[in-house]
């Protein structure tokens, strides 16, 4: 049955539709916020996936082009691949749901997004959020929501909800916060150093809008929602996991008292081997050849308890530091000598080198999605091979992780890049995880920074990242444990992953991930101060010992610029018909050159002279030709009467009469000029139809 709800988020009207489309769809809604529509379609599986010991959870966010009216580029006119901004949605729209369906669920689920239409003032992204929650929550799909998000921006100061896209352009802060009626449940932000305090306080405004929009779910939940369908729960053998509690707990805890991850590994292994012949002479051949496989997964759900009960209970981490404590940090500059900056920046067993390149404007980033943004000057690759984790696998190119974290760093970084204007250059960073062992993103945010003050890139500050973990007491939102710098181990057995990115001025990126069922504003505020007091420390005591500015000239394998700024209207003339001109002054000097339609050209080159000589090409090129000026030109053709000069001025030639050649007469033009001599020249008028007349013998008068 047809049915429309409607409410108000942010001034503008959201209506949610459903029972019209989709009917095969376990739960289905359009999401209609102003003229945005978004269409959400859930489906699960009827059986659980066999084998695996998470909940396979799958969310695409997809951009139709039509939605802003647009054909899609190429050979085959229709969507390919899904572009990065539609993969970090994916993952947004992911991170506030997988902790809120039941923890022994193991059916397929399937979250489809599809963008309808754009009004680029109310966002698809919310939009589907909003959308994914209430779909789940009508479907038959175990689901223990509702969920809701909302954007935050900060324009002149002021807090906005929703901000439309004129206030996105000017605003300091891009904040997606998604949570429940008590938590909050996803936090991703890019912003312009803000500090501690705004960032929490534009969290809880946040929160004040997502309750009413989790109680109109919530309505609508209880008026059309199905019954739950019941569902296979996944649960590790409980005689297994008994024995193994019962006879291994000391040997587990030795096992994972191991500061090294590789030696910590493979005790665990040994371990398991030895549980397992144990466990076989226990109950025989026959009874152990049908629960086999079931002993590894008991294994990590001991192997999960102990290592939180030593954190909650004791406040001991697997490699012995103190809850606060940072692993040992090194890292250093200039490792590559042809590359235009590079930086190797090491935690722990986390590694990673970041390399810096310079190119010209040209070769930005061209966009081609559903919003506005049509390029980037600045691109930041994340590259995680399986060697960095010691597996033995191919490459398939990145994955979603690596293009969130990538994301995550790039956030990180543009607050602190110079304009445009103040270095003409497109920058791209490409970070490769050489090792891991969890925090690789703020590791490649750390040497990022290094990388880019090694290039020359003049960065208003330099930026460090950290991450905080959690362990909680289930039955008491107060009851926890926060630990700074977590390793992988305890992201992978922990219930929280707060990424921060900032400077000494305030914060520039933000990443949560969450397995509880979400954050309190206490512990969002302490990881704030934890993560800021660890980025202070990174950067006094690590990053800027190395280089503590960047360095004054780029490197002499980068391009180098020169600048100037023409008359738009004369861009024709300097590029010259199909390229002409342009091309010349390429060839000549082996320059590449790259022009902006407000008249801004900029010329690239690795040596200087032949930069400056380009730029004196196209500055001939655009000057204007007035009465009165001098210029030096080229004889192109001889008349019986004179001789025509090109004044290099876009192709403008003048008239220098045989009367204005010399004070001397003169009978035949050839007695002192010939085609291709270069002479210089003085304008004395130019008449009505813009003819030009030149002299050589008034020149200072």
């Amino acid at each position: 049955m047809f049915k429309t709800y409607e409410t108000q988020l942010a001034g503008r009207k959201l209506v949610i539709e459903t029972g019209k489309m989709a009917g095969l769809a376990n739960g289905s809604v359009l999401v209609r916020y102003g003229d945005t529509c978004v269409m959400v379609n859930v489906t699960a599986s009827k059986e659980p996936k066999e084998g695996i010991d998470f909940f396979p959870l799958s969310v695409d966010f997809e951009e139709k082009l039509y939605s802003v009216g647009k054909i899609p580029g190429g050979f085959l006119k229709r969507e390919g691949k899904p572009s990065d901004k539609a993969i970090l949605t994916s993952r947004a729209i992911d991170r506030p749901l997988r902790p809120l369906f039941p923890k022994d669920f193991r059916n397929d689920v399937v979250i489809v997004a599809t963008v309808l239409c754009v009004e680029q003032d109310n966002s698809p992204e919310i939009a589907a959020m909003i959308g994914a929650a209430t779909a789940l929550g009508i479907s038959d799909i175990p689901f223990y929501g509702p969920t809701a998000a909302v954007n935050v921006g900060l324009v002149d100061g002021k807090i906005i909800i929703n901000p439309k896209e004129a206030e996105r352009e000017k605003s300091d802060l891009t904040l997606t916060v998604a949570g429940t009626m008590n938590k909050i449940t996803m936090i991703e932000a890019g912003a312009n150093e803000v500090s501690n305090d705004v960032m929490l306080n534009a969290i809880k405004e946040a929160h004040v809008e997502i309750k009413k929009i989790c109680e109109f779910i919530d309505g609508i939940q209880k008026e059309i929602g199905k019954p739950k369908f019941q569902y296979k729960a996944f649960e590790v053998n409980k005689e297994i996991y008994s024995f193994i509690e019962e006879n291994y707990k000391e040997e587990m805890r030795t096992a994972l008292l191991e500061p090294d991850k590789e030696t910590r590994d493979n005790n665990i292994a040994t371990l398991t081997e030895k549980i397992t012949e144990s466990y076989k002479e226990k109950v025989g051949e026959e009874e152990f050849s049908e629960i086999e496989g079931q002993i590894g997964e008991a294994v990590n759900k001991f192997e999960k308890k102990c290592v939180r009960e030593m954190i909650f209970n004791e406040h001991k981490r697997v490699d012995g530091r103190s809850l606060d404590e940072i692993r040992p940090l090194s890292c250093e500059v200039g490792l590559l000598p042809r590359t235009h900056g590079s930086a190797l920046f090491t935690r722990g067993q986390t590694q990673v080198m970041s390399i810096a390149t310079l190119g010209m404007i040209s070769e930005e980033q061209v966009l081609d999605g559903i919003d506005t943004e049509e390029s980037k000057r600045y691109m930041h690759h994340y590259n995680f091979p399986a060697y960095s984790v010691g597996e033995a696998r191919t490459s398939r190119g990145p994955g979603r992780r690596e293009i969130g974290h990538g994301a995550l760093a790039e956030k990180a970084l543009v607050p602190v890049l110079p304009s445009k204007e103040e270095f003409p250059y497109a920058i791209r960073v490409v970070s490769e995880v050489l090792s891991s062992n969890g925090s690789t993103s703020q590791a490649s945010i750390c040497g990022s920074t290094l990388s880019l003050m090694d290039a020359g890139v003049p960065i208003k500050r330099p930026v460090a990242g950290i991450s905080t973990g959690l362990v909680t007491n289930p039955d008491n939102d107060e009851d926890y444990v926060m630990m700074v710098d977590i390793q992988g181990i305890e992201d992978f057995f922990g219930d929280m992953d707060f990424k921060v990115g900032g400077t000494k001025k305030g914060i520039t990126a933000i990443q949560v991930d969450i397995k509880c069922d979400g954050l309190t504003y206490k512990i969002i505020e302490e990881a704030f101060q934890k993560t800021e007091k660890a980025r202070d420390y990174i950067l006094d005591n690590v990053m800027l010992p190395v280089i503590d500015k960047p360095r004054e000239e780029v490197s002499k394998y980068a391009p180098r610029i020169v600048s100037t700024i023409i008359n738009p209207d004369k861009i024709k003339d300097v590029i010259g018909p199909g390229g002409k001109m342009i091309n010349k002054i390429i060839d000549e000097t082996g320059v590449k050159i790259d022009i902006e339609e407000d008249g801004q050209v900029f010329i690239y080159s690795t040596e200087n002279e032949k930069a400056i000589q380009a730029l004196e090409m196209v500055e001939d090129i655009a000057r204007e030709v007035e009465v009165g000026g001098i210029y030096y030109g080229e004889v192109v053709r001889i008349m019986n009467f004179g001789a025509f000069i090109d004044l290099g001025c876009g192709g403008k030639e003048g008239l220098l009469h045989i009367s204005k050649i010399s004070d001397k007469k003169i009978k035949h033009v050839e007695d002192i000029l010939h085609v291709g001599d270069k002479v210089t020249v003085k304008v004395t008028d130019i008449d009505d139809q813009g003819r030009i007349n030149l002299t050589m013998k008034d020149l200072n008068k």
